[in-house]
């Protein structure tokens, strides 16, 4: 199966006429989280693939039909702002498993906190976020021998691809998981890549690191 990964930038080789000359043999599209859904529905609508998705702690707009939090419930959004939020043909799976054909992806959007901003997160609150997924996690292992394949998230690990500014530390959450649930890959944007030099991929354990900034391109040599 071949994946196209974005996060953060919305990449003129995608968001052109030519998408389809250069990314037809995609089976899935997955987005780290950053992006306008209306370039998501671009994808969707042109590609004619599954596109799975994170929120960020950018573009956040749609954020509340997805993800409601207690002072949601006090606004008032007119029905038209309901469907364009939910009608990109995106599938949001932001504290979520999701499967997809053969591949079992779970979501954990949103960056660590650093100015309590919308879709930020403690690293208590993250290791909450994962344990309430893993009743799910355990029944994956239970049926299909596995807990999952892909840990599609928008930070980083600590540690591993991140900086050391609040904005962009990663979460210590993503280590423990990654050792304990063995996913292949963990896909994460919030990282700016400015440099060709810059580390895109590394090894942790058994899982690969992969840092979706832009555009990047996988193939998990599954079947979809």
């Amino acid at each position: 199966m071949k994946i196209l990964c974005i996060s953060d930038q919305i990449d003129p080789l995608i968001y052109s006429n030519t998408i389809k000359d250069r990314f037809s043999d995609m089976d899935l599209v997955l987005s780290a989280g950053d992006l306008p859904l209306d370039y998501l529905e671009f994808i969707v609508t042109t590609l004619n693939k599954p596109l799975l998705f994170v929120f960020g702690n950018h573009n956040l707009k749609e954020l509340p039909f997805y993800r409601h939090s207690f002072e949601d419930r006090f606004r008032f959004y007119s029905p038209q702002e309901e469907r364009d939020a939910l009608t990109s043909g995106a599938i949001h799976v932001g504290s979520k498993i999701h499967r997809e054909g053969n591949l079992i992806v779970m979501g954990l959007g949103g960056s660590l906190r650093y100015n309590n901003g919308p879709n930020q997160f403690t690293n208590r609150q993250m290791n909450f976020e994962i344990l309430k997924l893993v009743p799910r996690l355990l029944f994956n292992k239970l049926v299909y021998g596995r807990f999952l394949d892909i840990l599609l998230t928008h930070a980083p690990p600590l540690g591993i691809h991140d900086k050391e500014d609040p904005c962009h530390r990663g979460f210590k959450a993503f280590l423990w998981f990654m050792r304990l649930f063995k996913p292949r890959f963990l896909i994460h944007g919030h990282i700016h890549l400015y440099d060709l030099q810059d580390v895109r991929t590394t090894k942790y354990h058994e899982t690969q690191v992969i840092n979706a900034y832009s555009h990047y391109i996988i193939d998990t040599g599954a079947a979809s």
